[in-house]
């Protein structure tokens, strides 16, 4: 019974250090993925002059749905400031010909195809929606949800757009996270 406790910890000890998570403050390496097209994008093609919000976003997600209107408002608001709005779906059971779709009808924002859900893997982003805000220099300043509501009918906290406004006028963000919920990403076609 004890080897197999000792077993499973270091499985679980493997397992944990291969999904490492960015924390909040560190640099994020420059990454490369498809877009809906098929054009690789890289991060800093994307990135505003004041950093990128990258969003796990899902076309089968109704808490996505439910954001669809505010993620297009963020996008459009914070543009003119500098920072890009940009979708990233690493849903294994969403084709990009769908994505594509589904975006083109409903998102103002690129969205990147992350097919083995490497960068989802390498941010240990779970759920979707799911913030990542990063700044022009490339550190990671916010991670998590974008509001207190998933309907939007009762919003009373912004998240991310404090976050995106302390960045913006050289304050400490006070809140550099917030539990995200929404849909579990779907990494494996079981």
């Amino acid at each position: 019974m004890k080897k197999v406790a000792i077993f499973v910890a270091i499985v679980v000890a493997l397992a944990a250090s291969a999904y490492s998570q960015v924390p909040i403050g560190s640099k994020v390496e420059n990454f490369s993925l498809p877009d809906m097209t098929g054009k690789t994008q890289s991060l800093a093609d994307l990135k505003g002059s004041k950093g990128v919000v990258l969003v796990f976003v899902s076309i089968q997600c109704p808490v996505v749905r439910g954001y669809n209107e505010r993620l297009n408002e963020i996008a459009k608001a914070y543009k003119s400031k500098g920072i890009n709005l940009v979708g990233v779906d690493a849903n294994v059971t969403e084709p990009a010909s769908d994505v594509k779709a589904h975006a083109m009808m409903n998102w103002d924002f690129p969205v990147l195809i992350d097919k083995d859900a490497k960068i989802a893997d390498k941010f240990a982003a779970s759920v979707t929606p799911e913030a990542f805000f990063i700044d022009s220099n490339y550190v990671l300043l916010y991670h998590g949800a974008i509001d207190n509501d998933r309907s939007g009918r009762n919003v009373t906290e912004r998240f991310l757009q404090t976050a995106f406004d302390s960045a913006l006028t050289g304050k400490k963000i006070d809140r550099t996270s917030a539990n995200a919920f929404g849909c579990t990403i779907k990494k494996t076609a079981d």
